[in-house]
């Protein structure tokens, strides 16, 4: 197959998304198919046998790692010359827009996949009147699709309820050699301040809708206990300030073996974020054999179950957060048996299956798409457009034109 990938995050920007996207173009090449990549200008010009087109972008207010390009922008003739079988929009906002439009208009199948739950990000960021915007420009874009992923049961009956129709579950895979308990340290927990006590563990971008200062008074609720914090954002003066006077250590981003170090060396991964639509952190630490904390909302749901493999708690809950983290860090041999659990569960769940699962929905997508492009309908579709949700269903569908049909 030829694939066409737009996505609106990638390198060097490091998180969930780029090492997803990352993972989708090295299997690409693996199985032997050609791929085509658009992205903001910055990223490398190839990746895994895949040449990357770049576009002018600007540094997103408030949050300067993330680059958007501009609303509009202008598509060359590369998408035509590829001749792409299917494209694929990585968290569509202005450049995967463009490309869901740009294939539209060249009639070739489309996907977009939801990676970020940013309408759940404005309120974190106090300004939660944008959020039903955000929900109208997400259905929006989706509507342009034939088919729209996302990596989680929770997260799709979300994308249902507001409206975004045809989803499946595309999920994320861990790697299990890479993350594996046999990569604990003692010299790593060494370098921790603090003592000897249980090493709590972050990792992830900084940023307010992490939720990361709800660790803070956990310290004061398990005495001893150290903290490593792993990542970077624009709230990271923020949190210093916050952890001072604590045994916390501000650790940036790491990848490959010193995050895999960072993880099996830890006694327990705490993860207080509510709009996680995955969690590919929570399956690398589960894989590392470290017991999960996390709240009881989003993608972790799925994965992390209560006194086998960790504990969810309430989402924003202080005092759970921090009962189930003291719960965990006295008693030995529960923290043992979550962590066997964890590791039992994550070693199952590999990236070859996940992106092989993804390359039968790209051919199974193209072959519907041109098995149906011929037919004539004999009677006018019924018009669903992009403002429709489930609130609208009462008083019926509102006739348009030009937007997705049912």
């Amino acid at each position: 197959m030829r694939i066409a990938i737009f996505s609106e995050t990638f390198l060097p920007k490091w998180d969930g998304i780029a090492h997803t996207v990352c993972r989708l173009l090295e299997h690409l090449e693996k199985r032997g198919h050609k791929s085509i990549m658009f992205a903001p200008e910055g990223a490398p010009s190839i990746y895994a046998s895949t040449p990357i087109i770049g576009y002018p972008s600007f540094t997103c207010p408030g949050y300067p790692d993330l680059k958007l390009t501009s609303l509009g922008v202008h598509l060359g003739k590369e998408v035509a010359e590829f001749n792409p079988d299917v494209i694929h929009a990585v968290s569509p906002f202005f450049l995967g827009l463009a490309g869901l439009l740009r294939g539209r208009a060249l009639s070739i199948p489309l996907i977009a996949s939801y990676h970020t739950d940013l309408p759940g990000y404005m309120e974190k960021y106090g300004v939660p009147l944008l959020r039903e915007p955000f929900w109208l420009y997400t259905r929006m874009v989706h509507s342009l699709a034939d088919l729209n992923l996302c990596p989680s049961r929770f997260t799709q009956a979300e994308l249902e309820a507001h409206g975004i129709q045809n989803v499946e579950i595309w999920g994320r895979g861990v790697d299990a050699d890479l993350f594996h308990p046999s990569k604990r340290s003692e010299e790593w927990r060494s370098e921790m301040p603090g003592g000897d006590g249980p090493v709590l563990l972050y990792v992830g971008r900084l940023a307010s809708e992490k939720r990361i200062d709800l660790i803070r008074p956990v310290l004061d609720a398990v005495p001893g206990s150290r903290l490593a914090i792993v990542g970077d954002g624009p709230i990271r003066e923020e949190l210093e300030r916050l952890f001072k006077g604590t045994p916390t250590r501000f650790l940036g981003y790491l990848k490959g073996e010193d995050l895999a170090r960072a993880y099996a060396s830890s006694d327990i991964f705490t993860f207080p974020s509510e709009n996680e639509t995955f969690g590919n952190v929570v399956m690398e630490a589960m894989a590392s054999g470290t017991p999960v904390v996390a709240a009881r909302r989003g993608g972790p749901v799925e994965h992390v179950v209560d006194g086998e493999s960790g504990f969810l708690h309430t989402p924003g809950s202080v005092g759970e957060l921090s009962g189930l983290v003291k719960l965990v860090a006295t008693n030995r041999e529960l923290a043992e048996d979550l962590g066997r659990g964890a590791r039992a569960y994550a070693a199952r769940i590999t990236w070859d299956a996940v992106m092989d699962g993804l390359l039968v929905k790209y051919e199974s997508l193209v072959e519907t798409f041109h098995r149906r492009r011929d037919l004539r309908p004999l009677t006018a579709p019924r018009i669903r457009p992009f403002w429709w949700n489930e609130a609208t269903r009462e008083s019926g569908d509102k006739p348009g034109t030009g937007f997705k049909t049912s």
